[in-house]
């Protein structure tokens, strides 16, 4: 199956695509705030640059996106491109893989992590994701 898009509408759609400050970020970073928590956002100085920082709990909180990272429950986590297959079976699996190795790193520096999925920051989720803060934090 081809793309549905012609190659310079791909490459428009795919230049919106940003690693920081995703809508999903914002959100969370609203809840946060209106919970009184205040961070630091994308420290380059810990490993991973954790999307959010709190310092004060030494909490770091990656925002992931579904498809990007690989979410373990949702549907568009499964979708992955027909075309130039090998090239984003390597992307997608390497990010992933990333992921682990930061979370892993950030752990046996003494930080606390927390994976918050896109998926959970829709409106209908955001009451949940509310709860999961308070008891993490």
């Amino acid at each position: 199956m081809s793309d549905k898009f012609n190659k310079e509408e791909r490459s428009a759609i795919m230049s919106k695509v940003h690693s920081a400050n995703t809508t999903s970020e914002i959100k969370v970073r609203k809840l946060l705030h209106s919970m009184g928590y205040r961070f630091r956002l994308h420290r380059r100085d810990i490993p991973g640059n954790p999307d959010i920082v709190l310092p004060k709990y030494k909490m770091a909180i990656f925002v992931h996106g579904c498809f990007w990272h690989g979410c373990p429950t949702c549907r568009h986590a499964q979708i992955r491109p027909k075309n130039n297959h090998d090239y984003w079976e390597k992307k997608l699996d390497g990010n992933m893989q990333r992921d682990k190795l930061n979370l892993i790193a950030l752990q046996n520096l003494g930080w606390h992590t927390l994976v918050i999925w896109e998926c959970e920051t829709k409106k209908m989720n955001l009451p949940k994701l509310s709860d999961r803060l308070r008891q993490t934090l």
